[in-house]
């Protein structure tokens, strides 16, 4: 498996192929998918659909249960969240992950969960 491309800072990734573009670029030139810039940082997804406000909240107030696993497709880790539920410390767990998320780069999250 080999490792995603680095974007550079006037790039950025094509909203439906996820492919490495011009910032500027109106139109996708690998699927030919034209571009809409999004207004607020809080609603940019990951190549594959997955968003890091939604990981975040989930690790928040699920994370007791793991459901912010399921989402980002970790589901051996969701499983064992599960498992140890009774114990409190995936609630712990959960809060912490969910900060860390929140605080997290857009590039970093899309590097670790955008393209599983």
């Amino acid at each position: 498996m080999t490792e995603p491309a680095q974007k550079a800072a006037d790039e950025k990734y094509c909203s439906e192929c996820g492919a490495i573009i011009k910032a500027k670029a109106e139109i996708c030139p690998k699927c030919g998918v034209r571009q809409f810039s999004i207004p607020c940082n809080l609603d940019v997804l990951a190549p594959n659909g997955k968003s890091k406000l939604a990981a975040a909240l989930f690790a928040i107030f699920l994370g007791g249960i793991g459901i912010h696993k399921f989402y980002l497709g970790r589901i051996g880790w969701g499983i064992l969240y599960i498992l140890f539920c009774w114990t409190g410390i995936p609630v712990i767990a959960g809060v912490i992950e969910g900060v860390l998320l929140l605080v997290m780069r857009q590039e970093d999250f899309n590097r670790k969960y955008g393209y599983s």
